[in-house]
């Protein structure tokens, strides 16, 4: 069976008000890699100043001033420049945000099993959490709605 050292790898922008993340976001991310569902490949922060000039600092050159201290990272400088300045168009200016890079533990064995059988994933998408819940909660409201109605 074909063994990966990786699975996929996902860069997510986390948005947060103020120059700083709260301590949430620390305490979500250690969870997740405790458990082992994601490995945290590279950590930054990335900040678009009022003129539109793009800044960005790496975990390790001030973890703990930015409140991430703590975090072992897999792969530091695995972003590119090019990844930060295309994440850095999603931000507005005189804001910030974490930028991180992390692979989906979970999805190693699949990717390898895929790899096996000569199957392949051509596309993804993924979904934000808001917007799921509430279509979610919409349909539930409507299925509530037309159990009423009959």
């Amino acid at each position: 069976m074909t063994e990966y050292t990786y699975g996929p790898v996902e860069i997510l922008l986390i948005g947060f008000d103020g120059e700083r993340p709260g301590p949430e976001l620390r305490d979500a991310l250690a969870a997740v890699v405790v458990e082992g569902t994601i490995r945290l490949l590279d950590l930054l922060v990335v900040s678009v100043d009022e003129t539109g000039g793009i800044s960005s600092a790496e975990l390790e050159d001030d973890a703990d001033g930015y409140g991430l201290g703590g975090f072992v990272l897999e792969a530091s400088g695995m972003a590119a420049d090019e990844d930060i300045l295309e994440m850095a168009a999603h931000l507005a200016p005189g804001t910030s945000a974490a930028m991180a890079v992390i692979e989906h533990t979970w999805a190693r064995e699949l990717a390898a099993a895929l790899a096996d059988s000569g199957g392949y994933v051509i596309h993804t998408d993924r979904i934000p959490a808001p917007v799921v819940n509430e279509a979610l909660a919409e349909l539930d409201a409507e299925s509530a709605d037309a159990e009423l109605t009959e």
